[in-house]
């Protein structure tokens, strides 16, 4: 589903002030798999997930969704930032319209879909609100539902929950894995979180100071429903906290496969 070979980013090649953010990415995300990229700040994991979004280009390396290579912004691809960004003088239903407005315009099947996925995050009956009328968590799941309207392959997410309250933060991250069980759709996270990484997660990516290199992939074997609480993921918790801190689990338990998806 998900495809990056040999991925670099430099930015300002060739000058002084050259960066380099990421090298030597290789990894494969299936379809219908949940994988959340954790690592320190400047790690470049946010500049990952703006390449796979194809925001920006890699400097080497190619990245592919479907089997194309990635060279732009995708249809299929779906993106949830940190802040909901919502237009203040828009409606929630119009800004959860806006992506499909931008690929060609509404259809009933589109209004449909919108008022569906709001009530499916609870804010059904307040489609003709404006975003100053609600609160933190009910925006971010207003921007969830634009993220999803359009009925994307794979969701980008970039600590879309880090700005919020530890309770309301836990029940945006139920109700994502709750979307996120309901349907086929391939997810990749950025979060600080490694308690919310390993809750959400079929497998934790950890990335490596810069320039930002796979540390471990981590294989979160748990059942599902899952909740922060789940004595079964204290042990997948600690496995990445020691490898984000320098004390890795050893290779033989560490794997770099990902689960089978039909």
């Amino acid at each position: 589903m998900l495809r990056l070979q040999g991925v670099s980013k430099t930015f300002g090649p060739g000058t002084a002030g050259a960066v380099d953010a990421l090298h030597g990415i290789d990894l494969d995300v299936g379809r219908h798999e949940f994988v959340s990229l954790v690592g320190r700040s400047g790690c470049g994991k946010s500049t990952l997930l703006r390449l796979i979004a194809g925001l920006i280009p890699p400097t080497a390396g190619t990245v592919s969704v479907a089997d194309e290579v990635v060279t732009g912004p995708r249809e299929d691809v779906g993106l949830m930032f940190q802040r909901p960004a919502l237009f203040p003088w828009r409606t929630v239903l119009e800004n959860v319209l806006f992506p499909v407005e931008i690929l060609g315009g509404t259809s009933d099947a589109h209004l449909d879909r919108a008022r569906a996925l709001l009530d499916m995050v609870g804010l059904g009956g307040f489609e003709h609100r404006r975003p100053k009328a609600l609160s933190g968590g009910m925006q971010q799941r207003a921007a969830l539902c634009r993220a999803l309207v359009h009925d994307p392959d794979i969701l980008l997410m970039d600590e879309p929950f880090a700005a919020l309250d530890a309770l309301t933060r836990e029940e945006l991250s139920q109700e994502l894995q709750r979307i996120w069980l309901e349907t086929t759709k391939t997810i990749v996270l950025v979060t600080h979180s490694i308690t919310e990484a390993v809750t959400l997660s079929d497998r934790v990516v950890t990335l490596t100071p810069r320039p930002g290199r796979i540390g471990s992939v981590q294989p979160i074997d748990a059942s599902r429903p899952r909740s922060e609480n789940s004595p079964e993921l204290a042990d997948h918790a600690e496995r990445v906290r020691r490898e984000l801190i320098g004390d890795p689990v050893p290779p033989d338990e560490q794997s770099t496969s990902r689960p089978d998806r039909e």
